[in-house]
């Protein structure tokens, strides 16, 4: 994980300062709060703060004046019944902020989730570190000859290591090119003193969508979810899905109640359409039901029987 001494030694520092506080804070989440966990070759994401726990929701659904006597057991219902008949609104009270360092081309992806708070990195104002993302070979697979935007099989070891050289040889010549346009290095010396550098806003533009950018996302917990049902589904690109997977982990911590209900009516379920739904019906019924006469297209059905396990 690229974080600097320094970097880690402010983590460090923040971490080891503690503040009174009426506010709900939760245990679990405060273990790990500004830690970064390291994802790919050199990203992380990690917690930067939060407002709002599982108790927050069922205040905002029942709109009570503090934490009540309820039993826990009860709470879980109400979550449980939000979640499953898509009362949004009480999970948008719980707010969390997490700093991300991603590759720029899993942050375009990223940015398609619009109901949250972003902030960048500038490389109009800042030099971009001598970062890219090189895939491991497990990773580097041929594309899938049925859908568009999926992998299919395994590059085997020879054709993984040159795409690997492909890569970082064009990553590390834009990078030349890069401080060389600037003449200047991220150290703040002169790549040649005898001339100008072009302005950081117009040298960056040779850069390749492999390098590191960072940003501050803050969103609340409704659209968290919603972001993690998609990018921590199977079908996700590996390379955004990991980053989920640990921000899962993260929403487990924070709301325990709020995230099984999450897996459990999002994550490990499956929404039927009418037509599929009356397939199913008619199924159970005895019927002898084939793709051509369900009113359902050659994929509706495969997905669905894929669901069924038939």
């Amino acid at each position: 994980m690229s974080l600097t001494d320094e970097q880690l030694a402010a983590i460090e520092e923040a971490r080891a300062e503690s503040t009174q506080t009426r506010r709900a804070t939760v245990p679990a989440l405060e273990e790990i709060l500004y830690e970064a966990s390291p994802l790919l070759d050199h990203g992380f994401v990690r917690v930067i703060d939060y407002m709002g726990d599982d108790d927050a929701i069922v205040q905002a659904a029942r709109v009570s004046y503090g934490k009540g006597t309820r039993q826990v057991s009860s709470d879980r219902g109400l979550i449980r019944y939000l979640m499953r008949h898509r009362h949004s609104t009480p999970f948008e009270m719980c707010e969390i902020k997490f700093h991300v360092k991603l590759p720029i081309f899993v942050a375009r992806q990223w940015i398609r989730h619009r109901t949250a708070n972003v902030n960048e990195y500038s490389a109009r104002y800042s030099i971009l570190d001598n970062e890219f993302y090189i895939p491991a070979p497990e990773q580097l697979a041929a594309q899938s000859s049925n859908n568009r935007q999926g992998r299919d099989r395994i590059l085997d070891a020879d054709e993984a290591k040159r795409v690997q050289d492909l890569l970082r040889a064009d990553a590390e010549q834009m990078y030349g090119t890069y401080e060389h346009l600037l003449n200047e290095r991220p150290d703040g010396s002169t790549v040649d003193e005898s001339r100008d550098g072009l302005a950081r806003e117009l040298a960056r533009m040779n850069l390749s969508l492999n390098f590191y950018t960072q940003w501050y996302w803050k969103t609340d917990l409704h659209n968290l979810f919603h972001f993690l049902s998609l990018r921590a589904d199977p079908h996700a690109q590996y390379e955004i899905r990991v980053y989920a997977d640990v921000m899962t982990d993260m929403a487990e911590r924070w709301v325990p109640l709020a995230a099984e209900a999450f897996r459990d009516y999002r994550m490990g379920a499956a929404e039927l359409s009418a037509n599929a739904l009356t397939t199913v019906k008619r199924l159970l019924n005895g019927e002898d039901v084939a793709q051509e006469d369900s009113g359902l297209s050659a994929r509706e059905w495969r997905e669905l029987m894929e669901v069924l396990e038939r």
